[in-house]
């Protein structure tokens, strides 16, 4: 899908649905999951709205076309080596914008939960499959966060995805991973929030060991580069066995590596790269960046991961064209 045809769609789109907030937020989710080139980061519904009529910004705009640091919300240091552990990579909490500097942020969604900023998860969930995962009560949200909101906007349950019910999520510890869930017309939305800021990472486990992998994996695809820019979803089985195995065993003890370097240097210039789908048994699936250099990076987190190198090529070898 290009620009344009976005555009049109997205503006037919909130030119029909209803006034219902949740409905809103329930359509614009279901619309950023189109495929783009550069996988489009989510960005708050008044944001998108606004691009869709053209009127975004141009830091927005480098956004949709994938030209900006994936990771963006508000201000975030792409992590940098963690002091005295040349391992290690600190990730440090968003930096909230001062409203009184009159630059506004560009926002993907998110709900703040006990002090900290979670962002819309790499880690999908159908809506079908969403109340198998709903765990406790944790609040309801507000709805008072904007690209011009300020630090002070930012109080304990408040987002910019309107206000639904957020919940802990089975199988997951809520420091890491969150789920709103509203059924609203006989339908059910549901996402998921992850909390990477303010971590220091010194390994693969640091991340990949709060994704629940191990022993949990029902099934597993790959798809081309090709395919995923296009969106044409031609995901192929990934073949089980040794080097499935030893890939996952590398993924935790993978070096990590600041985002900002590599992003700088072009890494996502070339179109060596494959995507790897994990179906876990509780029908979370996980996605998965492969780069050529043997390479690794989840979601927007900003850290890439350094696999060792005959595990790496194993897994890359195995997926085949």
């Amino acid at each position: 899908m290009n620009e344009d045809q976005f555009r049109t769609q997205y503006k037919k789109a909130v030119d029909t649905m209803k006034s219902n907030e949740t409905m809103k937020q329930g359509l614009v989710n279901k619309m950023e999951q189109k495929r783009r080139p550069r996988k489009m980061v989510y960005i708050a519904a008044s944001v998108l709205v606004a691009a869709a009529i053209g009127l975004a910004g141009p830091g927005v705009m480098k956004q949709l076309n994938g030209t900006a640091t994936p990771n963006q919300v508000a201000q975030v240091d792409p992590g940098t080596p963690a002091a005295g552990n040349s391992a290690g990579i600190v990730i440090p909490k968003i930096e909230l914008p001062d409203k009184n500097s009159g630059v506004s942020a560009d926002m993907i969604a998110l709900v703040v939960y006990k002090g900290n900023i979670y962002t819309q998860a790499a880690t999908r969930i159908e809506a079908a499959d969403a109340a198998a995962l709903r765990g406790e009560k944790l609040g309801r949200t507000t709805s008072g966060i904007d690209e011009w909101s300020g630090k002070d906007a930012y109080t304990e349950l408040a987002s910019n995805i309107g206000e639904t019910d957020i919940y802990a999520v089975k199988d997951y510890d809520s420091g890491f991973m969150i789920m709103s869930y509203t059924e609203a017309d006989g339908q059910v939305f549901a996402e998921l929030y992850e909390h990477t800021n303010g971590i220091t990472v010194n390994s693969g486990a640091d991340l990949f060991g709060k994704l629940n992998l191990e022993g949990h994996i029902a099934s597993a695809q790959w798809e081309s580069f090709n395919s995923w820019n296009n969106g044409l979803q031609q995901n192929k089985p990934l073949p089980e066995g040794a080097a499935l195995d030893g890939f996952l065993s590398a993924l935790m003890t993978a070096k990590p590596l600041a985002a900002e370097p590599l992003t700088e240097q072009g890494i996502y210039d070339s179109e060596d790269r494959k995507i790897i789908y994990f179906q876990l048994d509780n029908k979370a699936r996980v996605e998965l960046t492969l780069f050529g250099q043997g390479i690794v990076r989840y979601g927007n987190a900003p850290v890439f991961f350094e696999i060792e190198s005959g595990a790496f090529e194993a897994l890359w070898n195995s997926m085949k064209q």
